[in-house]
């Protein structure tokens, strides 16, 4: 039995599964109460208020969610999924669970008002930082490397719940901190915490989809009266082409414009970043109403969903896509709190809706699934997600999934290796090109003996290589880096010109220097481009900080062996 039960688990403690579903339980609660309060209770209020309210109010909860950053999160960032991210891929992640008050305050704050962001970011950290948590609280029970799964075990609770598909959440959190591969470690973690979620937050919310012309159970369209269910066929792979390198080419200009909008938020004073992001998302607001009648540029958009999908011209919904793209863009430079996950879902249902009017298929919902699909996989570099999402939201019909594959996997292609996410890497790396990444100052010494450059030969010979057994020495003179004194360059002179001859006439002083920015693995290459063991240190100016050595790289390399790192 004992055996039989290790082979089911695939090698993974049965306490780390448990808190794994502890993770999943604790996550659908929370996430559960941060929706009830911004969507049901807040924005749905807000939308029924007169125009001037709605031009004011994001302005309103972006400077809130300013002030909840600051005194309730501490000082912290509006940063959300990127810091799931981030610490993905740090040896010990670490987000610290007092911030997380304030970060849901703040998304209440923000999207409640009527950001055009989503709910799936503070979702995202919720589930992260409760995933470190309860493995903080588990006493030592769980090993520290365990750590990482359950952080993405919490990040798939938290896409589980707020989209109500449990698949998409495992798949989402093992695709995101990669943009051309996954984490299949956390396999297992993230599905049994992924499953937890969704079972918990559905018992507390219901199971009304998420996107709003999703049908239970499948999508079927209403055609004359009835309904029925499309079949795959070449115009429907053909469109799937065309939308997915629209789709592509769109994510990828979309990204560009979110990295430029953080960027501006980062280097911009509060006060001058929420007079010219809450200006514009009041314009936008009142061209939105007076095109559309509704405000379809607030929230996270799935009104604008519904909206487009009706029989629409293409000029209004070529308007409604680069409203809601403006209204995102503001809402992140403004400083405002949410995730990205559904603005590109709805950009891509927008996207499809116009390439399927276009080209004379608007009386179906394929084309806008398949927006969804490509225009999501392409703007996260997430597109097995966003087919899963397809696949669980219409209840897996081939007539969607086949094509929103074709269309996923042509946006990537398009996209390149644009992301909107900050601190995704391109693969995962090895055992040791994992240590080949970690900084040069991880080895840097700098208690170091020198020797200036006047000192002669003799000195050298008996104070540093007889004395301190030490083959290369570092020349410095007055804090500049000179060059090296090498034993084997001593060996070529004569025993008697010792005492006559310099250090500064016998040094290498063509060696390549390192600067404190450098990784091992830029180190070790610099080593190697001269056969040497030692490598100088400098800062910009050229003034010696101190050494790295061969030695050291390889202790290093033992000491995060025996560690866990």
């Amino acid at each position: 039995m004992k055996k039989y039960l290790a082979a089911v688990i695939g090698g993974h403690d049965l306490r780390l599964l448990a808190a794994s579903v502890a993770t999943g339980v604790v996550v659908a609660v929370v996430v559960a109460m941060f929706e009830a309060v911004t969507q049901p209770v807040l924005l749905e209020w807000l939308l029924e208020q007169d125009l001037w309210m709605l031009m004011a109010a994001p302005v309103v909860g972006i400077a809130a969610a300013q002030l909840i950053l600051r005194f309730v999160g501490r000082g912290t960032s509006g940063s959300t999924s990127d810091e799931y991210i981030r610490v993905f891929h740090d040896r010990h992640p670490r987000l610290p669970i007092l911030e997380l008050p304030g970060k849901l305050l703040a998304g209440v704050s923000t999207i409640g008002m009527g950001g055009a962001v989503g709910l799936e970011g503070p979702s995202i950290y919720a589930g992260s930082s409760l995933g470190l948590w309860i493995h903080e609280k588990t006493g030592g029970l769980l090993r520290r490397d365990e750590a990482r799964l359950l952080l993405t075990a919490g990040a798939a609770a938290g896409v589980a719940a707020v989209f109500k598909a449990p698949a998409t959440g495992v798949i989402f959190a093992m695709e995101a901190p990669y943009r051309d591969d996954v984490t299949p470690q956390a396999l297992l973690p993230s599905l049994l915490a992924s499953a937890a979620s969704y079972a918990t937050f559905v018992s507390l919310v219901g199971t009304e989809p998420v996107i709003p012309f999703f049908a239970e159970g499948s999508v079927l369209l209403e055609e004359e009266g009835g309904v029925s269910v499309l079949g795959v066929d070449l115009v429907d792979l053909a469109g799937a082409l065309l939308l997915g390198i629209a789709a592509g080419l769109g994510g990828r200009g979309f990204a560009y414009l979110v990295r430029l909008a953080k960027s501006g938020a980062k280097t911009t004073p509060v006060g001058r970043r929420l007079l010219i992001g809450g200006g514009a998302i009041a314009v936008l607001a009142l061209i939105g109403d007076a095109a559309f009648d509704e405000p379809l540029t607030l929230g996270p958009g799935t009104e604008a969903m519904s909206w487009v999908v009706g029989s629409r011209g293409l000029g209004l919904i070529a308007l409604l896509f680069g409203l809601r793209i403006a209204a995102t863009m503001a809402t992140v430079y403004a400083g405002g709190v949410g995730g990205m996950f559904i603005p590109l879902a709805v950009l891509g249902v927008i996207l499809g809706e116009f390439v399927g009017s276009a080209i004379g298929e608007n009386d179906t919902a394929l084309y806008p699934i398949l927006g969804l699909a490509a225009f999501l996989g392409a703007g996260y570099r997430a597109p097995i997600a966003a087919v899963m999402f397809v696949a669980e939201s219409t209840g897996g019909v081939g007539a969607f999934v086949v094509p929103a594959l074709v269309a996923a996997a042509v946006s990537q292609v398009v996209a390149g290796p644009s992301s909107i996410a900050d601190y995704q890497r391109a693969k995962r790396l090895g055992h040791l090109e994992r240590r080949f990444e970690l900084p040069l100052t991880s080895i840097l010494s700098t208690d170091v003996f020198t020797v200036p450059s006047d000192a002669s030969v003799s000195e050298f010979v008996y104070v540093h290589v007889l004395g301190r057994r030490e083959r290369i020495v570092p020349v410095v003179d007055g804090g500049q880096f000179m060059g090296m004194a090498r034993l084997e360059d001593i060996s070529e002179l004569e025993r008697d010109d010792w005492e006559t001859t310099t250090v500064g006439d016998a040094m290498a002083a063509d060696l390549p220097t390192a600067l404190p920015s450098w990784t091992l693995r830029d180190a070790v290459a610099a080593m190697d481009s001269v056969q040497m063991d030692v490598l100088a240190v400098t800062d910009g100016d050229g003034n010696f900080i101190g050494v790295v050595t061969e030695d050291e790289i390889l202790k290093l390399d033992e000491i995060l062996d025996e560690t866990g790192g």
